[in-house]
């Protein structure tokens, strides 16, 4: 299983032409997306991040259609949608017929249209868990196609994730998605090898998969977003004669290094006036672990809050030292929010150590604590780093996130274009 794992992803077989065909896109017209996602669009999570990747999109000029499992959150007019778990008010339920039957009954459905759309798309969108026929299809039929990576490369995940369980003496719930699976594992790595370009969020992500054999040619760096209308700086720069109020939004397991962060902030002066906010749901039996560092004078547990922008408003720093992320969207809202990042260098974050945050090597407790004292001993400091960050915090809307996703395509559309797949079936014209 080891060796399976290990080896380079083989690519899909194909033959070069010495025709260069014309690219399709920008300047000629629309680029054609089949946006393919087997859960439900909109929300929190992953929901959110398809819905905003498709209505950034949409945004910038691609003709996006989207084969959602349920479409929850409503899209521009110009985005055509064709739910495949839904038909009016019926909707098959993922609890009830199980989440990976419900992906392959998904996936089959998108790639019957797409058989039919063939010369209708440009480009094929997917995600984990859901993408295995389509994407074989797409490869018949000549369609590029693009991978989206939420997550680090999950055999990584997994295991950095057991490792730290076992440390603490902690277990993962049976179905949490960062529990073991190697059924998951299987099909996962069947999506990689299939798809032309796997979608990374951040440098990070990109490493996990280099580092386990993927050719750098294999990835895509991509980004993420924030929100303007709900994460927003009031403007207004924190006042130097008070404690530092430090913020930790996330779910509340060794994954995201929350212990790590309880740690620093009680080894360092801050805490003596300042206080640290935590908001999430804990995994059972890591706030027992955590117990006496939770009853600390300075920590504050919140629970689930709905709050989360105001939150950020009004705190100086947020804190994420976790042992491996995607790109977690609560850094960029965050940064949209005027808090200086206090992150690990596993987190995903979007930022500059010493420029616009201050960065640490995951695990890497005393240099969190260093930097937690830094900003309590220098608000000067502390005003410059959220200062530079709201200046650059346009970079990472949503906004700016579909215009570089659109701009991925191009590149995949390009490269792909000097190659000739041949087809099962002759190009349909339906749209579905």
């Amino acid at each position: 299983m080891k060796q399976f794992f290990a080896r380079q992803v083989p690519s899909v077989s194909v033959a070069v032409t010495n025709k260069t065909p014309r690219v399709r896109g920008r300047g000629d017209r629309p680029i054609r997306v089949l946006y393919s996602f087997g859960l439900k669009l909109g929300g929190g999570r992953v929901n959110g991040i398809a819905w905003q990747q498709i209505n950034g999109l949409a945004n910038a000029g691609a003709d996006v259609l989207a084969y959602p499992g349920v479409n929850g959150t409503p899209l521009p007019p110009q985005v055509r949608i064709r739910p495949t778990l839904a038909r009016g008010k019926f909707r098959i339920s993922y609890k009830l017929v199980g989440r990976l039957r419900a992906y392959a009954w998904h996936d089959y459905v998108v790639s019957r249209r797409l058989e039919r759309l063939a010369g209708n798309v440009d480009i094929v969108h997917t995600w984990p868990m859901g993408s295995l026929r389509t994407l074989r299809t797409a490869a018949e039929l000549g369609i590029p196609t693009v991978y989206e990576r939420p997550n680090a490369h999950t055999q990584f995940a997994y295991e950095v994730v057991q490792e730290e369980c076992e440390r603490l003496g902690v277990s993962m719930p049976s179905q949490h998605e960062h529990t073991f699976n190697n059924d998951v594992l299987l099909i996962e790595y069947e999506e990689y090898r299939l798809a032309s370009r796997l979608l990374c969020p951040s440098d990070f992500v990109m490493q996990t998969f280099i580092e386990r054999g993927f050719p750098p040619k294999k990835l895509a760096r991509h980004q993420y977003g924030f929100d303007q209308n709900l994460f927003y700086s009031n403007g207004q720069p924190q006042t130097a004669n008070r404690g530092l109020t430090m913020l930790f939004v996330g779910g509340c397991a060794p994954r995201k290094g929350l212990h790590f962060a309880l740690e620093a902030w009680l080894k360092s002066p801050a805490h003596h006036d300042g206080t640290f906010l935590i908001v999430g749901e804990f995994i059972p039996g890591y706030a027992e672990k955590l117990a006496p560092m939770l009853s600390a004078p300075s920590v504050r547990v919140l629970g689930q809050r709905t709050d989360v922008g105001d939150l950020m408003r009004k705190s100086d720093l947020f804190v994420l030292p976790s042992l491996e992320e995607g790109s977690a969207l609560v850094t960029y809202e965050a940064r949209g929010s005027g808090c200086v990042l206090l992150v690990s260098d596993a987190s995903g974050a979007v930022c500059k150590h010493m420029e616009n945050a201050l960065v640490h090597h995951v695990a890497d407790v005393a240099a969190l604590t260093n930097h937690i004292t830094m900003l309590h001993n220098d608000r000067e400091l502390l005003a410059n780093l959220r200062s530079a960050s709201i200046s650059t915090a346009h970079h990472i809307t949503w906004k700016a996130a579909g215009r570089r996703l659109l701009e991925v395509y191009e590149e995949v559309i390009r490269d792909s274009s000097r190659l000739s797949y041949s087809a099962k079936k002759p190009f349909g014209v339906a749209d579905l």
